[in-house]
């Protein structure tokens, strides 16, 4: 169960989550959270997730140096993204990097942060469909405990500044 929503009592502000993943279209889910975060007076939560696969023992030692090498992936990935996010909103967002299920690690940060306010992610414009995790979301969204904002990944940044 999601905790209750406080980013609008007294001593909180609104947050909104953006997923920093590696497709191409991420850069325009972090314009558009950075624009949103200008006009609502609020902050921007970036996630990485670190998908895990099960581990054998015999390679333990294996899986510690490739659980290493993606954190080392997912904080350089966020330190593009923060930069971004720097750049267009002069803000510095959160940081957060969770290992397994995508689903699960996602509605975990949001139960964690009342805050978080809304997700926003990028569609891909492209004919291969729009992005994994989109689609993942779209069988979720009605029971999905925030609002959920989808943002295409052909927009630019003058037409995403208007909608912002």
């Amino acid at each position: 169960m999601t905790s209750k929503r406080r980013c609008f009592e007294p001593g909180h502000k609104p947050k909104c989550l953006v997923i920093v993943d590696d497709t191409a279209e991420w850069d325009r889910a972090v314009y558009y959270a950075s624009r949103w975060a200008i006009r609502a007076g609020g902050g921007v939560v970036m996630l990485r997730i670190i998908e895990t696969e099960e581990q054998n023992q015999q390679w333990l030692g294996v899986a510690e140096i490739m659980r290493a090498e993606a954190h080392e992936a997912a904080n350089a990935a966020l330190d593009r993204a923060a930069g971004r996010a720097n750049g267009i909103a002069a803000i510095t967002p959160e940081r957060v990097i969770r290992e397994g299920d995508p689903m699960e690690q996602l509605l975990d940060v949001i139960d964690a942060d009342p805050d978080i306010a809304m997700l926003v992610l990028a569609a891909n414009p492209g004919a291969e469909g729009p992005g994994p995790l989109v689609a993942l979301l779209a069988n979720a969204v009605g029971t999905f405990p925030i609002p959920l904002t989808v943002i295409s990944g052909e927009l630019s940044d003058p037409e995403v500044d208007a909608l912002s």
